[in-house]
């Protein structure tokens, strides 16, 4: 049974980036973004409430929670950034690159934290580094494109790159200072702050009155891709509950195939062989790096 809930979990997490390509047509990202977390917000805290870990908020110390708070900022800011790169660029593109946040990711713990590296995970980051250059290039694409505007769509890069980085800050700070708290509970803590970061924003730039004007097909869409992102979590921790996690890894992390898969059905996304070569590299590094 642990293996339909860790695909369930690879396909709720693959399909959430179409989803949100879906509700952000014409709705500004930054609001897209706020009215999704309020949904993983609620999904976060449901894990809480099922891992029974909420009486455990008495014993996170300050410096924990100020880690948390700075991880929330930048994931947060991560998520921010992976909207507006939606909506700019195809999710072929963008998708790929906001995966090289693992490579990031153990770059900085090498800087900062001094870990060292197996040789099978410096192969596995040789892979999806290979893999992303292939993917990001030029695509054949018959869909629609987040803005439709030519003009608009070189900056995807630009915010897919920021979007990585920022999701590999939010790894190196859990770290470094909230080992000692249950993931789930951290995880809701640091959504919250996403929430009111999220909101923040969107009112000191004066988008208050757009949320009132997204329409309810986009709108629709938008709490879909919250619900997909709570499901996705829901199935991952059962899965991890029941099996193996050096095998549920593997398969949640293949997340990016249904992703693949889905921008082409949806919205007619083509990889170029190219771009395939570059998603097999991919695949394969991804898979490595869980395995080791």
């Amino acid at each position: 049974m642990w293996i339909l809930f860790a695909v369930g979990s690879s396909f709720f997490a693959g399909i959430t980036a179409i989803l949100a390509k879906c509700g952000i047509r014409k709705t500004d990202s930054d609001v897209a973004t706020a009215i999704r977390t309020a949904v993983v917000l609620f999904f976060s805290w449901l894990m809480v409430a099922v891992t029974g870990a909420a009486g455990k908020l008495g014993e996170i110390g300050f410096q924990t929670y100020l880690f948390l708070v700075l991880s929330g900022f930048a994931t947060g800011a991560s998520w921010l950034c992976y909207f507006r790169a939606l909506q700019l660029g195809e999710v072929n593109q963008v998708a790929p690159v906001d995966k090289s946040s693992t490579v990031l990711t153990i770059l900085l713990a090498m800087i900062f934290l001094h870990e060292k590296i197996s040789f099978g995970k410096a192969a596995a980051v040789v892979l999806i580094g290979a893999g992303i250059f292939l993917m990001i290039g030029k695509k054949e694409s018959s869909g629609v494109s987040g803005s439709g505007k030519e003009g608009k769509k070189s900056g995807w890069f630009f915010y897919a790159a920021l979007s990585a980085v920022f999701a590999s800050l939010t790894a190196i700070l859990g770290k470094i200072g909230i080992e000692g708290v249950d993931s789930n509970l951290g995880t809701a803590i640091r959504t919250g702050v996403v929430l009111v970061m999220a909101w923040i924003l969107v009112f000191v730039k004066g988008k208050g009155p757009e949320v009132k004007a997204v329409k309810k097909g986009e709108l629709g869409f938008i709490c879909l891709s919250g619900f997909a992102t709570g499901a996705s979590w829901l199935c991952y921790f059962r899965a991890l509950q029941e099996g193996p996690a050096s095998a549920v890894v593997p398969i949640d992390k293949l997340s990016v195939l249904v992703t693949i898969v889905f921008s082409w059905i949806v919205f007619g996304e083509k990889l170029t062989k190219k771009a395939a070569l570059g998603a097999v590299l991919l695949t394969a590094g991804t898979v490595m790096m869980a395995v080791m």
